[in-house]
């Protein structure tokens, strides 16, 4: 071999070696963490809009029984909506550690999730001083439960418009926060945005190996919540909306011409399994390019959109979700976009079959009792 050729590959080699070296090696949380994350439910009044602030009351909120059925009917975790001012008292702010724990001996790992209902962190910096304050209190007294069945979650949906920047600065500063309280749980990071794919794919990731990065998923808006952001429209002819879109002409139903415009928009834009796929696949190449685990930590569509369209669009996110290798949590327990449990629920509620089916959840562990 010519001496300069040997030159050429050997220069070659080291190139490819320093290469492979620059690499940042996967950064995954623990086996069996990654594990239970893959088919969870959201809990979404317990903490968040309770009837009562009474502890008492509050201890009572949900059942061992009811607990132990979400279980058997397949869900490995939990996502407990929290709003930090319902859980400022310590007596309630004992009562939500204690469901923790009771959700952990019922076989969950639990995600806790900081859910304030009316902040502006973007735009008031006492607002970003109480969350920091909430996880400082919080994070201690979560030391009574399992850490490694525990999973923090910084915030809920950090709106934050235009600047990935800042509520990534904020994030990684309470990241420090709980992550010197609790040095052994997977923590949840989310991108601004509400919550978004696009927000995901904005965030730059912590060098921290235990996280996870969530993204919530509700796409199409006008079919999962009848396009609730505009709030005069026809929600009856809404309902009708189909799911996947194969004929335009069944987005003629309207009566009233701001709601006929959004149903044809709708079908307009054919959504269909592939359209979910091709959505999702944005976050999944996200997350592969920089070797991170991450989760949808919500997603769900209204129980007032025709059962057809309803179920094949749960059906399609959850598919392409575990096509992608993405766990999974609905939206919610206790809310009309998942399985609608009343608030507070009875003892042991019956869980809606239909759903359970569309999640791909056994059935034969879903009998009627």
């Amino acid at each position: 071999m010519p001496a300069e050729t040997r030159t050429l590959g050997m220069k070659w080699l080291w190139f490819l070696l320093a290469l492979c070296l620059s690499l940042p090696a996967w950064a995954l949380p623990p086996d069996a963490t990654l594990a239970a994350l893959r088919h969870g439910v959201n809990i979404t009044g317990w903490f968040r809009y309770p009837a009562s602030r009474d502890p008492a009351a509050l201890a009572r909120w949900m059942s061992d029984a009811a607990m132990a059925d979400l279980h058997k009917a397949g869900f490995g975790f939990v996502r407990l909506a929290i709003d930090p001012a319902v859980v400022e008292a310590p007596a309630v702010r004992g009562v939500a550690v204690d469901a923790v724990c009771r959700l952990q001996h019922q076989g969950f790992v639990v995600v806790i999730d900081a859910h304030p209902v009316d902040w502006h962190l973007e735009t008031v910096a006492a607002d970003r001083d109480r969350l920091r304050a909430f996880w400082r209190v919080m994070a201690p007294a979560l030391r009574l439960c399992d850490p490694v069945r525990l999973v923090p979650e910084v915030l809920n949906e950090p709106v934050f418009p235009g600047d990935a920047q800042g509520w990534g600065a904020l994030q990684r500063v309470i990241l420090a926060d709980i992550r010197a309280v609790l040095p052994r749980s997977t923590i949840l990071l989310t991108g601004h945005d509400w919550g978004s794919i696009a927000g995901l794919t904005a965030l730059t990731p912590e060098p921290d190996p235990n996280v996870i990065y969530s993204f919530h998923f509700y796409d199409p808006p006008e079919l999962t919540a009848l396009g609730a952001y505009q709030p005069s429209l026809d929600r009856s002819a809404m309902a009708g909306l189909p799911f996947p879109v194969a004929d335009p002409r069944a987005c003629d139903a309207a009566t009233d011409a701001a709601t006929q415009n959004l149903m044809r928009y709708y079908c307009a834009s054919h959504w269909d399994q592939a359209a979910l796929v091709r959505r999702i696949a944005v976050a999944s190449v996200w997350a592969q390019q920089h070797r991170v685990a991450i989760l949808a930590g919500e997603f769900g569509a209204s129980a007032e959109l025709n059962l057809a369209a309803r179920m094949a669009w749960l059906s399609g996110v959850r598919g392409a979700l575990e096509a992608a290798g993405i766990g999974w949590a609905l939206w919610g327990y206790d809310d009309i976009m998942g399985l609608a449990v009343r608030r507070p629920p009875v003892a042991r509620p019956v869980l809606d079959i239909n759903v359970l089916r569309a999640l791909g959840l056994p059935p034969e562990r879903n009998d009627s009792r």
